[in-house]
């Protein structure tokens, strides 16, 4: 096998095993742990601790660990956060989850620079270009990682089956579902009961060896990679200490940056929401809490396919039209869901909906990190620090308001985000454009030669 791809099956591969288990235990939190908001309380102060990690320590981790060893030491934090769940209380799961914020950053910043490094170094050896490459990599690793929404799904899914499942749910709760649902109502009558502790230890046991065994197959069969760009560089000029822990503000200079952090910031917002609102106020609550599972899993096995044919597509159609498609394909999603009125009798349209919504969400996954790898090559852990850092603030945000709002209001601030996103990038293309066609219009012209405008 190619060297180079057999480095993007290892990342994905223990991405796969790492985030069965923490995808899996992320969706249960508020049910598990409902108690006082424990649950809550936990994905919040996780996504702060995201957000400050994302702001100092992914540029120097890489420097100083690379990223093999940066991508081992946050996987063993995500670890932490599951033996955590063993004994949960606000001394553990508070602890554990701050620790797996300041790890998510760096793992996440690691990942992406090291998939780079990989597309551009095999671009240069096979003489094609270099985003194409970035683009296809980026494109395998999503497909193999988002599947595993499937597998954690799928795993409580069949493990909590042995509890026993609610009864007819009352009309008088499906007007409450869906859109209108303005946190006014108590908890759902339909909700079943929680499950016992021997299956949720059984859960527990499974999603920890499975981050355990995450950790090991990076440790033993990733391959330490250098780039060498990067290192040409430092050898003329190791830049200091500080000016590698504040890389991630500095690079924020550039404006291109400043235009596109609105794309990660809505990637936030619209996974917060299918994750928190799409699950509660229409699955939950017009089909019951054992369907959420399958819900998911319908989203993640479309969005791990999509994610495969986005990183190939993207040769042919350019990023742009896969950025419409994904804009669009939202964009109807939202203006279904403020006009839909969640029944028990329209099963499928609770599936149609969240594939559709991993149709578009591949778009962001996949090309955001593609552009930002390609956009900022020679700053990429500080690029990907900073995406990582706007990514968490619209989780903090989203579930920040999460109980304040009505979901009608939270569809309208999604509609709202996602409209000054798609302009700011379009902005950002327009600059690009402009940047590559610069050098052309400078060049002299030959003598006899005529310079036609295409």
């Amino acid at each position: 096998m190619e060297r180079n791809l057999r480095g993007v099956l290892v990342v994905s591969l223990g991405f796969l095993l790492l985030f069965t288990a923490y995808g899996g235990l992320q969706s249960l939190q508020s049910s598990l742990y409902s108690q006082e908001g424990l649950g809550v309380t936990a994905l919040s102060t996780l996504y702060g601790g995201m957000l400050l990690s994302s702001l100092f320590l992914p540029p120097l981790l890489i420097k100083t660990l690379g990223c093999k060893g940066t991508i081992v030491l946050s996987m063993c934090c995500y670890v932490a956060f599951s033996l955590g769940n063993f004994y949960a209380s606000w001394y553990t799961l508070v602890p554990t989850s701050i620790l797996l914020g300041l790890g998510a950053a760096p793992l996440w910043s690691a990942q992406g620079t090291y998939l780079t490094i990989l597309g551009n170094r095999r671009a240069e050896g096979t003489g094609q270009a270099g985003k194409d490459v970035v683009n296809q990599y980026f494109g395998i690793f999503f497909l193999i990682f988002q599947s595993s929404g499937v597998w954690g799904n799928l795993i409580s899914s069949l493990v909590f089956g042995q509890t026993p499942t609610q009864g007819t749910i009352p009309e008088q709760q499906l007007l409450s579902c869906g859109a209108r649902d303005c946190q006014t109502t108590a908890a759902p009558a339909n909700s079943t009961n929680r499950p016992s502790q021997e299956l949720v230890y059984t859960l527990l046991g499974i999603y920890t060896g499975s981050g355990v065994l995450a950790v090991l197959l990076t440790a033993v069969f990733l391959e330490p990679i250098k780039d060498a760009q990067r290192e040409s560089e430092e050898k003329r000029k190791a830049p200091p200490f500080w000016s590698t822990l504040l890389s991630t503000f500095k690079l924020l200079r550039d404006k291109r940056l400043r235009l596109l952090v609105l794309l990660p910031l809505y990637c936030g917002f619209e996974q917060a929401f299918l994750a928190g609102d799409y699950t509660r106020s229409y699955a939950t609550c017009a089909l019951g809490i054992q369907f959420v599972g399958y819900v998911m899993i319908c989203f993640a096995a479309v969005n791990a396919l999509c994610s495969l044919l986005y990183g190939k597509l993207s040769k042919f159609t350019g990023r742009a039209a896969l950025f419409a498609l994904g804009a669009v394909t939202h964009l109807s999603c939202i203006v279904a869901l403020l006009l839909w009125r969640p029944h028990p009798s329209q099963l499928p349209v609770f599936f149609v909906l969240p594939a559709l919504w991993g149709v578009a969400d591949a778009v962001w996954q996949t090309q955001n990190n593609a552009l930002f790898g390609v956009l900022f090559e020679k700053d990429k852990e500080a690029a990907f620090a900073s995406y990582r850092l706007w990514e968490a603030l619209g989780f903090v945000i989203a579930f920040g308001y999460s109980t304040f709002l009505c979901v009608s209001v939270k569809l309208y601030i999604l509609l709202a985000v996602l409209s000054l996103a798609v302009a700011a990038y379009a902005a950002v293309e327009c600059l690009e454009s402009r940047k590559a066609a610069r050098p052309l219009a400078s060049t002299p012209l030959a003598e006899g030669e005529t310079q036609t405008k295409m």
